[in-house]
């Protein structure tokens, strides 16, 4: 009997801290509620209507037509919005990956003099805010005019290019913007990884007579994978929602270059701010939501099973 009570007392005092919690948790989830859930909710609401400038106040649900319009009809341009940012992201990371390491390398030379001062100096355009650095490349780079790349090629005796008048070149040179915002961030982290290793490992190797791409294949990538994978997911996911450089470069209203490339996000702030077609473009932003939803979700589970 005795036991009995103490179990329903020891009960009681469990429901009471867990209400007690959830009271003390309540402003924060309503707080999460308007500032989170309900906004996503509501987009998916948008999305199944015909809300645009014509149906402001007298918009009708229209079920998924605006997802069919995404998805089924290819002059749209959402699919050529998804392949351009699914590009950019895989060129990006690549690209980033490959000379972050190889800068990371070259930092870590053994004997290398200055070696702080040139990690000072690559940490600048990152210590920089992205709108100021990408206006300075627009205006005091790729300018047809007056920017320094066409001084330089005029002085060879080239003539002037239009680095974002193309869709190709605007493409490379978003690109350029792009790891010159980014790579620091993965240059310190691959540094840092690198500065972590054992190098006893490394004597071992050279023992036995293994070659640098050896080492590199069997030691160096192996034990930093640990190290930079986090932040290449965040990276990956970064770039996938990049806005501010394709759109500051070549979208900008009443500034535009004359290249025609959208990824998926300045595609969906053109059609909700430009064309004022807020159902569509509603429902392109559930499409962006789905997306990256469904990366972060195997990306855990990916996680989960290494470990």
């Amino acid at each position: 009997m005795k036991k009995q009570q103490h179990t329903d007392r020891e009960k009681k005092k469990i429901r009471r801290e867990t209400l007690s919690a959830y009271g003390q948790s309540l402003p924060s989830l309503l707080l999460i509620l308007l500032i989170v859930i309900f906004p996503i909710i509501y987009t998916g609401y948008i999305s199944l209507t015909n809300m645009n400038v014509y149906h402001w106040n007298n918009y009708e649900l229209i079920g998924l037509e605006n997802y069919k319009d995404a998805l089924l009809v290819f002059d749209n341009g959402f699919l050529t919005a998804l392949f351009v940012t699914i590009l950019w992201t895989i060129v990006n990371m690549v690209l980033q990956l490959v000379i972050a390491y190889g800068i990371a390398m070259l930092l870590n030379t053994k004997g290398l003099r200055l070696r702080n001062v040139y990690r000072t100096l690559l940490i600048f355009p990152w210590a920089m805010p992205g709108y100021v650095s990408i206006l300075l490349w627009k205006t005091g780079m790729y300018n047809s005019q007056f920017g320094l790349l066409n001084q330089w090629i005029q002085k060879l005796g080239g003539e002037p290019v239009r680095w974002l008048g193309s869709n190709v070149l605007a493409f490379i040179s978003c690109t350029v913007v792009n790891l010159w915002l980014a790579l620091p961030f993965m240059i310190t982290i691959i540094d840092g990884a690198l500065q972590s290793l054992d190098k006893s490992f490394y004597e071992s190797a050279v023992l036995d007579g293994a070659t640098w791409l050896e080492q590199t294949r069997y030691i160096t990538i192996p034990m930093i994978k640990p190290i930079i994978a986090p932040s290449v997911l965040i990276t990956t996911f970064t770039t996938f929602k990049q806005f501010d450089i394709i759109y500051l470069l070549t979208q900008q209203v009443g500034a535009k270059t004359g290249a025609d490339i959208h990824t998926i996000l300045t595609y969906a702030y053109e059609k909700a701010f430009i064309t004022n077609n807020y159902g569509y473009s509603s429902a392109i932003s559930i499409l962006i939501f789905g997306m990256l939803l469904v990366f972060s979700m195997l990306t855990s589970a990916k996680s989960r099973e290494e470990v």
